[in-house]
């Protein structure tokens, strides 16, 4: 975390801030939230939410399945011009983006354009 806030604002979907409170236990309730706070939370705006469907929709069209999660946190990081760092690099094909996969290690590996429809959930 601390070499990507070297690298400028750290933004967090709001659907990914979600998804961290929903999965934490109780004794890492103070921490989290610390953690939390010190992100900027990008809301799930109108403009947001209808280019999570735009890339629902574009991604169908060309036999790709997405999740409205995994949409969301997507238009977040195109709204925000953020690189987007994941566990799950195959569950964003999109190019509008820089990817970083990070490893339970918290090791970051870009993710080329290239490999992303390859490795992209049918």
């Amino acid at each position: 975390m601390a070499r990507l806030a070297r690298e400028g604002d750290v933004y967090i979907a709001s659907f990914t801030r979600l998804e961290v409170v929903r999965g934490m236990r109780q004794h890492e309730r103070e921490a989290t939230f610390q953690l939390l706070d010190s992100l900027i939370t990008h809301p799930l705006d109108s403009g947001t939410a209808d280019l999570a469907g735009e890339l629902i929709r574009t991604w169908r069209g060309q036999g790709i399945t997405l999740h409205g999660p995994d949409a969301i946190i997507a238009a977040s990081a195109i709204r925000t011009g953020a690189t987007l760092v994941t566990t799950n690099p195959r569950h964003f094909p999109m190019e509008e983006f820089p990817l970083l996969a990070v490893d339970e290690e918290g090791q970051l590996t870009p993710v080329p354009s290239a490999a992303r429809r390859s490795d992209a959930r049918p």
